[in-house]
């Protein structure tokens, strides 16, 4: 919020910084690779201070809870990539669009929508007065944006952010959760591998003790030449672990 905030004073100070940062997909194309920071760049600008103001509401009145209950991190991540979609989505369907797109309407939607996900039945005041369950509430709201945001509105940056939300929190490739499963899946091979090792070295010490005891009652002169290969090889296999650890 303060980084919003920021920036579009900025904005005031230096109107063209909207031209540069802004998400144009037309020149984003014309003009690849050199506006790759767009689609990132342009969810910190805004239209103004009614812009700024509704979002940066929605993001404390929705965003506060969701950040205490993920963490900071996961949430910022989180945030940046619903940003990320909807200006995926933006570029795929007005790909020659020349008129910047700002704000950060995608990621909010996005946020929306995992909000949704998380407190279907939590009750929402309309203007303070009438209650109504997120689950009816939050579809509305997007609904009623749609439908009276007017041609100036990225409808598709909404929506691509809202997808994003929605899926993020249906499926089980999120991020956190892929990593921490790609974590597991290391750590199970590496004591897989520990434990055959070691029932490799106990196996060998087995056999080893087994040929101790039959020096210890003929002599290690009645050992055979493949009894007396398989302790060089052992001592050495042996002594190469000790080395190691």
């Amino acid at each position: 919020m303060i980084t919003n905030v920021l920036v579009l004073f900025i904005q005031y100070l230096y109107p063209d910084l909207t031209y540069y940062l802004g998400l144009s997909p037309a020149r984003y194309f014309s003009d690849f690779p050199n506006l790759l920071y767009q689609p990132l760049t342009y969810m910190f600008l805004h239209g103004g201070l009614g812009h700024i103001f509704f979002n940066m509401f929605v993001l404390w009145m929705f965003g506060t809870e969701i950040e205490r209950t993920w963490g900071s991190r996961r949430f910022g991540r989180f945030y940046i990539l619903a940003g990320l979609s909807g200006a995926a989505l933006t570029m795929i369907v007005n790909s020659s669009q020349s008129v910047p797109v700002v704000g950060a309407s995608a990621a909010i939607y996005g946020v929306l929508a995992a909000y949704w996900v998380m407190y279907p039945g939590r009750l929402l005041y309309i203007w303070f007065l009438f209650p109504v369950k997120v689950k009816w509430a939050i579809p509305g709201m997007m609904l009623l944006g749609f439908l009276f945001g007017g041609a100036q509105v990225a409808h598709f940056a909404h929506l691509g952010g809202a997808i994003f939300g929605f899926l993020y929190m249906k499926s089980d490739w999120r991020l956190p959760v892929f990593g921490s499963k790609l974590k597991n899946l290391r750590h199970r091979k590496k004591e897989a591998k520990l434990e055959k090792n070691r029932q490799k070295a106990e196996d060998i010490m087995k056999r080893v003790d087994d040929i101790l005891d039959k020096i210890s009652e003929v002599g290690i002169e009645n050992l055979s030449k493949e009894e007396r290969k398989f302790l060089e090889e052992a001592s050495t296999k042996l002594g190469q672990k000790q080395t190691k650890e």
